[in-house]
């Protein structure tokens, strides 16, 4: 045994003492594992830590779901009528209320895993089948007149009472099997053929521009057979174009994409694909495992687990920040492979500058812009253009080849464009000349474990990822700088970047399709989402894992719940990677779930007819937006199209039409500030030129509201925010404005009447009128 591994084991002893003085049960566990939780903000909790005898954790009885049982007369009618006497429903609600009431039949109830909740809403639906219903069984009947009678006791109807709420709650009678399938203590074995292999781990570590990925990719190149799995599908195709390139023959995998090399469709020896599509399942000489630290991203983290503990390859060659080592070194001790780390260093320096920006005036050839919010991005980049500079603009709702060809724009040095505006979608998958690197918001959105939207700043990690980008190695600008662009900002990122990165300490997990289908086994009346919900519930995981976030998925789930799909299909369009935050999108996905489950093929036709195809170039923020929601609809398409190739059969041509609207979408954004313009000036009456900076927005910032029958009545910032966002046309603001007018109108007259000014005598004569 290593001196590491001594070393690593002789702290998590340490640990788990400390965690047995305050749980003498946690000694069962025989697993040494008492790894904080990783909280939304990066600190550390020991509240994740979970146990083998986890098991005894009460379920959250919330999630389920009484079903609605069918009124069924029983087969032996009236025999108990005839037996005893007919019941008297006054006297048997005494009864049961009697029998609802008793502290022992409660405890007996909780034994059997009623909890207070599932007890009060078993007994309800019990009394109303025992009073609603014209015959009850021979025997029930017989019980509640004895009882009536004061030949019974009370506690007789037990029985039948659990009887009726194992029908209703059909999960407590086999509880134990759920927790068995919900058991995610130990993924490393659900990899038998990885477990087969004596893998050999190689992690390369080290900053941004190290170099560390590149080492990686030159033995994926020198192999017989590899795989590279990349967060990003503009990183695989970089792998995929440079392989190709050096004479190694490599196909493309990506969610919306099948690309071989081999002209009959014949798999080459190596693959670039997106990490969530990797084969677990195919041997490999190398793999190659991009951005480690992604595997405690909060959605998608469960794609770097299944990756790192599954994946068939002699060589995993992982990549990522030196402070993911120590994570992967413990994981891989439970899989007994060991792991030789390479570190690597920045191959060029970068220095935090000493002042902000503060005004567009002082920008320079190289500079980037990072903002966290795309309408500063549309603001910036018609500022700088006003300037007389042009700007390339980046960010993430863009399609991929729009994202390059502005890439491109910005590093080519014969091009007039010398400023980039971008959100963090730089931080990964592009090639960029950037000098100097310049934070316009040091806050971004983001959802934490729980699935609220939060506004937090950066972390370190994303700092650094971000401002990494700034001289690069193969770039012009052999040093790199950072700033901000508000004075305020500079200090706090200056504590954030000389901050260490916080380390990794949990690995996400995902439940499977096949796990789903055995909890809709024991639970068919359940819907998708309460099958995820009470599978959250009851999992069980081990210290160094987490589950991952499922809103997305639930989200979908419930979108679709009304439409005939098998629970595989079912589960298949949930898992669609889209943006629920775009209404066309969502559309399009009912659209698409309710045509498959007619069992009608969704033709070229039939898209194009949903998407009003051709569509026109964009003539304002609001057009381009639209366009790049089409240009999701028809990634959906594709991506269903590889799990429903009979269904979603025109994958060519849709292919085309998206490959135009790529480009349709990249003049867009080269005329960006023209549609900036079209836009403000699409509801030219609503303020005076140039308001969007005057008084009454100054006003809204300051949380105080305008006079009444003020001529800038509004906020213009709101307003173009409104048009940009495509929530509002230049119609329906023009139609705002007249409705507002004519509501401030009769205002005026009490308005003047108060500053003691005397109105018309036809003004006189209305009011006597009334």
């Amino acid at each position: 045994m290593s001196v590491n591994r001594c070393l690593s084991l002789f702290s998590r002893v340490q640990r788990r003492l400390a965690l047995s003085s305050r749980s003498s049960s946690a000694l069962v566990d025989s697993r040494v594992a008492a790894v904080p939780k990783l909280s939304s903000d990066g600190s550390s909790s020991s509240s994740r830590t979970v146990s083998s005898n986890s098991s005894s954790r009460p379920p959250d009885t919330s999630l389920f779901v009484p079903l609605n049982l069918k009124v069924d007369v029983a087969g032996d009618g009236s025999v108990g009528a005839e037996l005893t006497q007919p019941l008297d429903k006054s006297e048997l609600l005494k009864v049961l209320n009697r029998f609802y009431r008793r502290k022992e039949i409660q405890k007996l109830a909780s034994d059997q895993g009623l909890d207070a909740r599932l007890f009060h809403q078993a007994f309800i639906s019990f009394r109303k089948s025992v009073l609603e219903l014209s015959s009850l069984g021979a025997d029930l009947h017989i019980i509640l007149n004895d009882i009536c009678q004061g030949a019974g006791h009370v506690d007789d109807i037990f029985p039948y009472f659990m009887r009726h709420a194992k029908q209703i709650f059909p999960m407590l009678d086999c509880m134990e099997d759920l927790r068995k399938i919900s058991d995610l203590r130990v993924p490393v074995n659900w990899y038998p053929e990885a477990r087969a292999v004596q893998r050999k781990v190689i992690f390369h570590a080290g900053p941004t521009n190290s170099g560390k990925t590149y080492q990686a990719i030159q033995r994926f190149l020198s192999a017989k057979s590899g795989v590279y799995c990349g967060p990003l599908k503009l990183l695989a195709h970089e792998i995929f174009e440079k392989s190709n390139a050096a004479g190694v023959p490599c196909d493309l995998v990506t969610g919306e994409e099948r690309t071989f090399v081999d002209q009959e469709g014949r798999h080459a020896n190596h693959v670039a694909c997106t990490i969530e599509m990797c084969s677990v399942n195919t041997p490999y000489e190398v793999a190659v495992i991009d951005e480690i630290q992604m595997i405690r991203d909060l959605s998608r983290g469960w794609a770097w687990t299944r990756a790192l503990l599954g994946l068939c390859a002699e060589e995993i060659h992982v990549c990522g920040e030196p402070t993911a080592v120590n994570f992967v070194r413990e994981l891989m001790y439970t899989t007994g492979e060991e792991v030789e780390v390479h570190s690597y260093l920045r191959l060029t320096p970068f220095s935090i500058l000493d002042q902000a920006l503060e005004t567009l005036d002082q920008l320079r050839p190289g500079d980037c812009i990072v903002c966290f919010s795309k309408n500063d991005i549309y603001s910036l980049s018609r500022q700088i253009e006003a300037r007389g500079q042009e700007c390339a603009v980046i960010y993430g709702s863009l399609p991929p080849g729009t994202k390059l060809s502005q890439a491109k724009k910005f590093n080519d040095p014969d091009d007039p464009c010398e400023i980039l505006v971008a959100t963090d979608a730089i931080g990964m998958g592009l090639n960029l000349s950037i000098k100097r690197i310049i934070f316009n918001s040091l806050v971004k959105p983001s959802v934490n474990e729980k699935g609220e939207k939060t506004l937090d700043t950066i972390s370190v990690s994303q700092a650094l990822q971000i401002a990494g980008r700034a001289g690069r190695f193969s770039s012009v600008f052999k040093e790199g700088q950072v700033t901000t662009m508000h004075r305020d900002d500079l200090p706090v990122l200056k504590d954030i970047l000389s901050r260490p990165v916080e380390p990794i300490e949990t690995a996400g997990l995902h439940p499977t399709a096949e796990q789903i289908e055995m909890f809709a086994y024991h639970l068919p009346d359940a819907t998708l989402s309460n099958l995820i919900d009470i599978f959250v519930s009851l999992s069980q995981v081990d210290g160094m894992y987490f589950v991952c976030n499922i809103d997305d998925f639930k989200f979908l789930a419930d979108m679709i719940q009304h439409i005939a799909l098998s629970l595989r299909c079912r589960y298949v369009f949930c898992t669609a990677p889209i943006n629920r935050k775009q209404p066309f999108v969502c559309t399009s996905f009912l659209k698409f779930a309710r045509q498959f489950s007619r069992d009608e093929p969704l033709t070229f036709d039939w898209v194009c007819r949903h998407v009003n195809w051709p569509l026109a170039p964009p003539k304002n923020i609001k057009d381009l937006v639209h366009l790049e929601a089409v240009h999701d609809v028809l990634d959906l398409y594709l991506w269903l199209s590889y799990r429903f190739m009979d269904m979603f059969p025109d994958t060519a041509l849709v292919r085309e039409v998206q490959q135009e609207l790529d480009r349709t979408i990249q003049q867009g954004v080269l005329n960006i500030t023209r549609l900036i313009r079209a836009t403000e000036g699409s509801a030219p009456s609503l303020h005076p030129a140039g308001a969007g900076a005057g008084a009454g927005a100054g006003l809204a910032r300051r949380g105080r509201t305008a006079p009444r029958g003020a001529t800038d009545w509004t906020d213009s910032s709101l307003a173009n925010r409104l048009v940009q966002d495509g929530l509002l046309t230049s119609d329906l603001l023009k139609q705002l404005q007249r409705e507002w007018s004519k509501e401030l109108r009769p205002n005026t007259v009490p308005a003047n009447k108060t500053h003691g000014v005397t109105g018309s005598k036809n003004d006189k004569g209305k009011k006597k009128k009334k």
